[in-house]
């Protein structure tokens, strides 16, 4: 009797178990991003390069610093090499490298010009991959419920329809690249006047800083953005389905 009322009082009982609460990716503050990348350098730049202060070669390696730190701490955090943060620092590093060794600005231009270049042409190249560029940025599983969208697109016998939109917005994105590619090299070459190694140099490297993110980042970040909506509503279209349908609920 006794048995059977704890094997009743066990079933009875709720089975306890401890649940793991799914790490949730850090939100990137934006304020944060603007401050130790572009308001940071640039006050350092404009401001600390005299002889009175950091001097032309030390306010460099400063100003660079924090950007470098922001960089390599988000490295850290991913726990995994991001190319395009990996990407950055490099180009973090050649700038910094090719101004304390004095090398005439239109290197600099030029290396302001190759990186999103660069990443334009491997956005074409890689639609004759396995890998498209595209699916990495905008078509993946952090984004998008691929798995529904590719069961619907299959259904309704539209794969084909769906990959010509993925070349086309490969397309876009690597037209925005080729976009900031030309204004890096057309900012650089009309702002770094001043041989380099002097405090006013220094000073056109900080506004080059300061206008790089409303004059080359943000036309980039609004046919990102148009790019985002095509495929958005294409993928609608194709599919059926509407755009809570298709995103990642989070």
């Amino acid at each position: 009797m006794t048995d059977s009322n704890q094997t009743n009082s066990a079933a009875a009982t709720p089975e306890t178990t401890t649940e793991i609460p799914a790490d949730k990716p850090h939100k990137e503050s934006l304020l944060g991003n603007l401050l130790l990348n572009i308001v940071i350098p640039t006050l350092i730049l404009t401001k600390l390069s005299g002889d009175d202060w950091l001097g032309t070669k030390w306010a460099i390696v400063v100003a660079l610093a924090f950007p470098l730190g922001y960089g390599l701490r988000d490295l850290q955090r991913s726990g995994k090499i991001n190319f395009f943060s990996a990407l950055g620092v490099i180009s973090i590093l050649l700038t910094g490298g090719m101004s304390l060794l004095e090398l005439d600005a239109k290197y600099i231009a030029i290396k302001e010009a190759a990186i999103p270049g660069l990443l334009g042409i491997l956005t074409i190249a890689s639609l004759y991959t396995r890998w498209p560029l595209v699916r990495t940025l905008i078509y993946n599983d952090r984004i998008l419920d691929t798995a529904k969208i590719a069961n619907r697109l299959a259904a309704k016998n539209n794969e084909t329809a769906f990959n010509r939109t993925l070349q086309q917005a490969s397309w876009m994105i690597a037209g925005s690249f080729f976009l900031s590619s030309t204004l890096n090299y057309i900012l650089a070459e009309v702002l770094l006047q001043s041989p380099p190694g002097t405090a006013a140099f220094n000073e056109e490297l900080g506004k080059m800083t300061a206008l790089s993110f409303p004059v080359i980042a943000l036309p980039a970040t609004i046919i990102l953005m148009l790019v985002l909506v095509f495929l958005f509503r294409r993928i609608g279209k194709l599919t059926g389905l509407t755009l809570e349908e298709i995103m990642v609920q989070q």
